[in-house]
């Protein structure tokens, strides 16, 4: 696993992949598209307009809605001079301006001379925040690589790692022919969303294909359909794979749940030994089953080592009356 990398963003990113979504126009010839965005967060600055800069969020871009707007225009000239000097003496990114208002000259004019981007959207402010934000959050969201394979199974994201050539590829590849979607083969980006949710996803330029040693580059979208891809997922199991080694003590009951942390998230896993025979892919489709199982309210090991509990100390088994239906039944049972 790669080390997590810090965001880089700057406006002209913003510009760049963003505008037609947000519909937005430079209106600043001698802007700097390189100012850096230091923050997921998006302020209007109020207050700073009005003189009090004192708490002032640093590094964020700055939105003027119908309400800042008006504000300027309500003050005399020497007033909105004053109040766009503050502003712009101040560390921001760029200023964008909303519901395709007109923007005062004098805020193009003192942007220009000290090259910080203005834009303007014709989105209403609301609107406009609820489309920016999620772009903010992906870009700032922390990252890592790692090399490994990711499918979806009933579900379920499971992430495929263990050392390079135990068969990760051709197990995922075993699923998607079973159903089940590939995800992403081979590296597996990263990015944290929120507190607790890893998602996972292809590089961009390796599009779903496979490497399949003996055979090659695979495309899986052309081979099996559209249905067999999937473009990112939460990564909810990590699955390890192992070579078999018999000195080894692996799980037997799956009361002992392992873990791997991941940027920050501890991530439950389970490690499969591989030795002759097994039947690898059905055994990960029970992983991904066993999670619904257990979201559903189900912990099987836990539910039977009660279970086993609760007879051991009632001293005689056979006395049982749950069970005894069961024997009953069994006791006429010829076939």
């Amino acid at each position: 696993m790669s080390e997590a990398t810090a965001p880089s963003v700057t406006v002209g990113d913003l510009l760049r992949i963003k505008s037609q979504y947000l519909q937005l126009e430079l209106l600043t010839k001698a802007a700097d598209l390189e100012r850096p965005i230091a923050s997921p967060t998006v302020s209007s600055p109020g207050l700073a307009l009005t003189g009090f800069s004192e708490r002032f969020p640093r590094g964020r871009l700055q939105v003027l809605g119908e309400t800042e707007i008006r504000y300027l225009r309500s003050v005399d000239e020497r007033m909105r001079r004053e109040a766009v000097e503050r502003l712009l003496r101040l560390a921001i990114p760029a200023v964008i301006v909303t519901k395709n208002q007109q923007v005062p000259g004098i805020l193009i004019e003192l942007a220009n001379a000290a090259r910080v981007p203005v834009l303007r959207s014709k989105l209403k402010t609301g609107e406009f925040y609820r489309r920016l934000q999620p772009w903010l959050d992906d870009a700032f969201a922390p990252r890592t690589t790692m090399h490994g394979s990711m499918a979806d199974v009933y579900g379920v994201g499971l992430l495929f790692v263990g050392r390079s050539g135990i068969g990760k590829s051709e197990c995922v590849l075993d699923l998607v022919e079973r159903g089940h979607r590939l995800v992403a083969d081979d590296v597996v980006q990263v990015t944290k969303r929120g507190n607790d949710v890893l998602i996972g996803r292809g590089l961009d330029f390796h599009d779903h294909h496979m490497e399949i040693r003996g055979i090659g580059l695979i495309d899986i979208r052309r081979l099996f359909g559209i249905r067999a891809i999937r473009q990112q997922k939460r990564i909810e199991v990590v699955v390890k794979l192992v070579d078999w080694d018999r000195r080894e003590a692996y799980e037997r009951t799956g009361l002992d749940g392992m873990t791997t942390e991941i940027l920050g998230v501890s991530l439950p896993t389970v490690t499969i030994p591989l030795n002759a025979g097994k039947n690898i892919t059905v055994i990960t489709e029970v992983v991904a089953m066993n999670l619904l199982l257990r979201y559903s309210g189900h912990d099987t090991a836990r539910e039977f080592n009660e279970r086993l509990i609760a007879r051991m100390q009632q001293g005689n088994v056979r006395h049982d009356p749950a069970m005894a239906s069961v024997r009953e039944y069994l006791e006429q049972d010829y076939e």
